[in-house]
C-alpha cells in the first residue's frame, strides 16, 4: 500500500503518519506539507507544497496511491465562516478530486469531528461546514470514509502547539477517560483506525463515530 497524509505536522496527522510508518503493509508514505517535517524514515517522502487550492505543480507526484489520510484542518475560533470554509471545505475537496483523478481506486479517509451537522442547517458554524464537507465527499464517485473523533489525547510525542492546551490536556485526560470513555480516543488509536478504514472492505460504515474508531483501532496491531 502507498499512502498519502495531509496535515502530518498536526496532532491528528502525527498519529496518522506514525500508523503508516509502523505498518508493514505500507510500503511508502507521502506527506504533503508546507514546511519540511523534522522526522525522517526510510518509508517517508515529503512533498513541500504551499497552495492547497491547486496541486497542478505536484500532480505528477500524486499517482500510484492507494489511500489518503486527510488530517489537515484548523480550529474555527477567531475565524469567519468564509475563512473556515476555505480551509475545511475547499482544501479538502480540492485534494479529494485531484487524488481521485489520478488514482480512481484510492480510498479517502477524512477527519471530521464529533458533533458534525450532516443537515448543514444547525446554528453551530463549524459543525455545518464539517457537515457540508462530509456530504460533498460522500457524493464523489470514490470510496470515502469519515471519522468523527471526540476528544483526541496526544501520545507518542504528539503534542498541542499551545502550552496552555498541553497542560489542560494532561490534567483533564484521566478524568475524561473515566467519565466519558465513549467520547475519548488517542492520536495513536485514531491513526490506526484511519489506516484500517482505508483498506477496502474494512470500515463497517462510511461514517465512524468515536466508539467505532476505538473498536477498529483495537483490531489492529499497536506499534511500539
Amino acid at each position: 500500500m502507498r499512502a498519502i497524509v495531509f496535515g502530518a505536522s498536526g496532532l491528528v496527522g502525527h498519529g496518522a503518519l506514525r500508523a503508516c510508518l509502523f505498518d508493514d503493509e505500507v510500503s511508502e508514505v507521502l506527506a504533503v506539507v508546507r514546511r519540511p517535517l523534522p522526522a525522517t524514515h526510510p518509508k517517508l517522502r515529503q512533498i513541500v507544497h504551499a497552495d492547497f487550492t491547486d496541486y497542478t505543480a505536484i500532480q505528477d507526484q500524486l499517482t500510484g496511491l492507494d489511500a489518503c489520510l486527510f488530517c489537515l484542518g484548523t480550529s474555527s475560533v477567531g475565524r469567519s465562516e468564509t475563512q473556515y470554509t476555505q480551509i475545511t471545505y475547499d482544501y479538502t475537496l480540492t485534494a479529494a478530486r485531484t487524488l481521485h483523478a489520478a488514482n480512481p481506486a484510492l480510498t479517502f479517509v477524512y477527519v471530521s469531528g464529533q458533533g458534525t451537522d450532516s443537515t448543514e442547517a444547525g446554528r453551530t458554524m463549524w459543525a455545518r461546514v464539517k457537515g457540508r464537507t462530509e456530504n460533498a465527499l460522500l457524493a464523489l464517485p470514490m470510496t470515502t470514509v469519515m471519522v468523527r473523533p471526540g476528544y483526541v489525547h496526544p501520545v507518542h510525542g504528539a503534542r498541542p502547539r499551545s502550552t496552555v492546551l498541553r497542560i489542560l490536556t494532561w490534567a483533564l485526560y484521566p478524568l475524561l477517560r473515566r467519565a466519558f470513555p465513549r467520547h475519548v480516543t488517542t492520536t495513536d488509536a485514531l491513526g490506526r483506525a484511519m489506516l484500517a478504514a482505508a483498506r477496502p472492505g474494512t470500515a463497517p460504515e462510511p461514517i465512524l463515530d468515536n466508539t467505532a474508531i476505538n473498536r477498529l483501532a483495537a483490531q489492529t496491531v499497536t506499534p511500539k
